[in-house]
């Protein structure tokens, strides 16, 4: 009896030791592959400046999850990843916010007034910048808690955009494994005023229980900012005139 005991023992430690040594070995092709991917497609990023807009922030939380996960939390952490990930491309970013704060006036009493004047003066910084691309990251929300997954939106009538558009939505489709969501135009006023390709993302649904713990997990965040990526580089890989070749999308099965 004894020995059947320690007989099983040992072979749950040494399944133990084979899921550590399996994690540990998956980690470190995790970071080669990422690695090489971002060396691979940085060529189409260098010098560009992307405007990376954390959505909401200050007096403005956005939506709440049931678990009281605020969307202007969400954003700005998969907003900070997704700028070092650019700037390990070689791409100059520009950040809307950088912590929790909105860009309107201090003190105004009309809220409605206050936050038409933070989302104005979002699309003036890229506007006056000059920026090559405008990302702005949300979070959605909805009555149905069995809503789930990312989806990218884009102005209705610009060509360009939905193009950028289509290509993250390809890429979180792929890495995320969630091949129900698809890129739609819809008009909203950052995506309408600011001037060169935009494009709304929505990371995941906070209404629903599941997915508002999994946005939460700093690794899904990584996974989420390295999806945006990998799709603003093939769209610009594409209207490159260079004429060098993009490999497979980080989250494709060849």
């Amino acid at each position: 009896m004894l020995r059947a005991f320690r007989l099983r023992k040992s072979r749950v430690l040494v399944v133990a030791l084979l899921l550590i040594i399996l994690l540990v070995y998956y980690k470190s092709v995790y970071k080669r592959y990422e690695e090489h991917y971002i060396s691979t497609l940085s060529w189409v990023m260098a010098d560009k400046l992307i405007v990376i807009d954390p959505g909401h922030g200050g007096v403005d939380p956005g939506a709440l999850g049931s678990k009281g996960v605020v969307e202007k939390d969400l954003t700005l952490d998969v907003s900070m990843k997704l700028a070092d990930i650019m700037r390990q491309s070689g791409a100059q970013v520009l950040l809307t916010r950088e912590n929790d704060q909105d860009l309107s006036d201090p003190g105004l009493s009309n809220l409605h007034g206050a936050k038409m004047q933070d989302l104005a003066r979002r699309v003036e910084l890229a506007n006056q910048n000059n920026a090559d691309i405008f990302l702005s990251i949300h979070v959605n929300s909805f009555p149905d808690k069995r809503e789930c997954g990312p989806q990218t939106f884009s102005q209705p009538g610009s060509e360009e955009s939905e193009k950028l558009a289509i290509a993250i939505q390809k890429e979180l489709n792929s890495f995320l494994q969630n091949p129900g969501r698809h890129a739609k135009q819809v008009d909203y006023f950052t995506c309408r005023t600011t001037k060169m390709p935009s494009v709304i993302v929505e990371i995941g649904f906070i209404s629903n229980p599941g997915e508002e713990k999994l946005m939460l997990d700093p690794v899904y965040q990584h996974k989420i900012a390295w999806s945006i990526y990998a799709g603003t580089a093939r769209f610009l890989a594409d209207v490159s005139p260079a004429t060098k070749q993009v490999g497979p999308g980080f989250g494709e099965k060849n």
